[in-house]
């Protein structure tokens, strides 16, 4: 699975995705619900991300937000709209996201999730699935969550075993999604600090996940996919290396040219990308890149990659 990261798994870059290395499943970005509307819960612009598949691969419509009410009115709004799989953010670390039972705020309040995961699994007809994190503050807290989940028939569960207080520090223990994956019968979706496809492998065959999903791996590498499956190199050398980053920019880049307007969003837009790849190999033409002030500069420094 191709994971849902906000401002960076746009149309585009799920589009780009789809036509390189076919995901199993690709999620929208963060579909807010505004609990304080009182028709309205999810925006215009929102709503026309709804649809049930994206070139026949799966779309995954994330809901974040809180009040049983709101999130279920926004399910409803999403599957009128075309939405078949549904997903609840119970897991996001940052700012107003935990100033209040959104995201991974909900995890403070495991009275309200009582009240909102069955509501919600009886108004979604299709699948309906949590991306979550182990814990707020007690990495053991989804082992209490489990009866829960099962009582409610949740189809899966997309574990990054972090606390929310945590946010992205230290190692994702996946140690934890182990016990879990032996806890429950839920098929359990393995998540975080998974960057190379060998560290894939081993985590499903350690943990016994029924998949995993990507997230600042995959936009390092999109080839991760593909490395996965084994149909393309695990470890590339640096010439392929390089030619990657220069053909996944490149078409990127047009792609942002349709979504996005004027030149000083696209160009930002693009070097946000950037941030996610780490490789030793590439950090001079990487550095070059983000210094570049025009998409005229920024392409003659992708070509200069070879």
């Amino acid at each position: 699975m191709l994971a849902p990261m906000q401002g960076v798994t746009n149309r585009a870059m799920r589009s780009l995705f789809i036509e390189l290395v076919r995901p199993d499943t690709v999620f929208t970005e963060f579909i807010r619900v505004n609990a304080a509307a009182p028709v309205r819960r999810i925006s215009a612009g929102d709503l026309k991300e709804m649809a049930a598949a994206e070139k026949d691969v799966p779309l995954v419509v994330q809901l974040i937000g809180h009040g049983r009410d709101a999130l279920v009115s926004a399910a409803e709004a999403a599957q009128a709209t075309g939405a078949i799989h549904i997903n609840l953010n119970m897991g996001c670390p940052y700012g107003r996201m935990t100033s209040g039972p959104t995201g991974g705020g909900l995890l403070r309040h495991p009275e309200v999730l009582s009240e909102i995961i069955p509501s919600l699994r009886r108004v979604i007809k299709g699948t309906f699935s949590l991306k979550m994190r182990a814990g707020y503050d007690d990495p053991e807290q989804i082992l209490r969550l489990l009866p829960l989940f099962e009582a409610a028939k949740v189809d899966f569960l997309v574990l990054h075993p972090r606390t929310v207080l945590q946010q992205y520090q230290g190692l994702a223990d996946h140690a934890i999604t182990a016990r879990v994956v032996r806890e429950t019968e839920i098929p359990v979706i393995a998540n975080g600090d998974i960057r190379t496809a060998s560290a894939g492998l081993q985590l499903l065959e350690e943990t016994g996940a029924a998949g995993l999903m990507l997230g600042r791996g995959a936009i390092a590498d999109p080839f991760i996919f593909q490395r996965l499956r084994q149909s393309a190199p695990s470890e590339p050398d640096q010439h392929d290396r390089s030619a990657m980053l220069q053909s996944y920019l490149l078409e990127l880049l047009a792609r942002y040219g349709k979504l996005f307007c004027g030149e000083a969003q696209v160009l930002a837009k693009i070097k946000e990308v950037l941030h996610f790849i780490n490789d030793p190999h590439l950090e001079k033409p990487v550095k070059r890149l983000r210094k570049t002030k025009t998409i005229g500069a920024f392409v003659t420094a992708l070509e200069e990659l070879q």
